[in-house]
């Protein structure tokens, strides 16, 4: 399977249950349910009308699905990062991806955040290679971390830890 720098469509089938089945430029097919997201996200409930989301159509030389009618766009890496993750084969790789695409980190910033290489973030990002329960681990804490104000954890994902004196 040839990898992509930035994911991007061939096409996009609507299927039952405001699920989309994808097929991204280097042939690899996905299947994503939106059906949570719809109902979660304010501007993603006009999407909620059956009518309305059987007209998802690619969009933007295959960069965004798009629903013209009610002006509503997803791209295409939140859709590949949310795909891997409901179809990860184990919950070590779960995580992390649902991590990524929940933080929005950068390959760099996400490895500082984590104490890896870049390179082991962008494979385990792709699927490429499984995530070590360490990883996973890694990924619940700085979300803790994240959460405590007791801890000062910088927008940068790194921390510090005030130690007793």
């Amino acid at each position: 399977m040839l990898s992509m720098k930035r994911p991007r469509l061939r096409s996009a089938r609507v299927l039952s249950d405001f699920r989309l089945a994808l097929t991204f430029i280097n042939g690899q097919e996905l299947t994503v349910d939106l059906g949570t997201d719809i109902h979660t996200y304010p501007g993603l409930r006009p999407l909620l009308d059956r009518e309305v989301f059987a007209t998802a159509a690619v969009g933007d030389e295959g960069w965004i699905v798009e629903w013209i009618e009610p002006d509503v766009q997803i791209g295409a890496d939140t859709l590949y990062m949310d795909a891997l993750a409901q179809n990860a084969q184990d919950e070590n790789t779960r995580i992390f991806i649902d991590w990524r695409a929940r933080t929005g980190l950068s390959l760099n910033d996400a490895a500082e955040a984590l104490g890896v290489s870049a390179r082991s973030i962008s494979r385990y990002s792709n699927g490429r290679e499984a995530v070590p329960r360490s990883l996973a681990l890694a990924c619940l804490g700085w979300d803790s971390l994240q959460q405590r104000s007791s801890i000062a954890a910088e927008d940068t994902g790194r921390y510090v830890v005030n130690r007793k004196t």
